[in-house]
């Protein structure tokens, strides 16, 4: 199973690491990592990593101006694409349908293959435009799924309220981590 990650210059990197972290732990899956530039100085600024940390975790890593890469086109298979996290900025270019990089043209090859395509933005508020984007995005198929914890499961770190939305998005694509933390309703004796 081939599922393609992007990684974005937005604030919350630790949300792609620690996707990449999961996915390098289930043998079927087989990752295809894209990280912009602005995305690797970011990743740095906020978790110390770099880009050679994350290619560790990922069978394959591109450079992001390779524009003839097998990730452009819709001829080579992928099970689907996070971009985690996702700028405003691609987020944007996805929906106008703009490919100047590998990544906005994998982005563009899961929407026309119709393949999974599952964006964690990462901006908050949002202004009309965003939200018009992100509409004209959903009615092509992608997935908007913002990093927004629940707390239902009682979480104790940060890493927590991490793990939580990876593991929805990871769900999402149908690979669920095998430790996610699931809702487990719990009833008063007696009810």
């Amino acid at each position: 199973m081939h599922i393609v990650v992007g990684i974005t210059g937005a604030s919350g990197s630790i949300y792609g690491l620690r996707i990449l972290e999961k996915l390098h732990r289930n043998s079927q899956v087989e990752v295809h990592l894209l990280i912009t530039r602005s995305g690797e100085r970011t990743l740095y600024l906020e978790t110390g990593k770099k880009r050679a940390d994350l290619k560790a975790l990922a069978r394959h890593c591109y450079s992001i101006d390779d524009v003839g890469a097998r990730l452009a086109s819709g001829s080579f298979p992928t099970h689907g694409m996070v971009v985690a996290p996702c700028s405003i900025r691609t987020m944007s270019a996805i929906a106008a349908g703009i490919s100047s990089n590998l990544l906005l043209r994998a982005a563009d090859v899961a929407l026309k293959e119709r393949r999974k395509l599952v964006l964690m933005v990462r901006e908050s508020p949002f202004h009309l435009g965003h939200l018009r984007s992100m509409t004209a995005l959903t009615e092509m198929g992608a997935i908007i799924a913002p990093p927004i914890p629940g707390f239902y499961h009682k979480p104790q770190t940060v890493l927590d309220l991490v793990d939580h939305s990876v593991d929805r998005v990871l769900d999402l694509l149908g690979v669920p981590d095998p430790d996610a933390r699931r809702w487990e309703p719990h009833h008063p004796q007696g009810e």
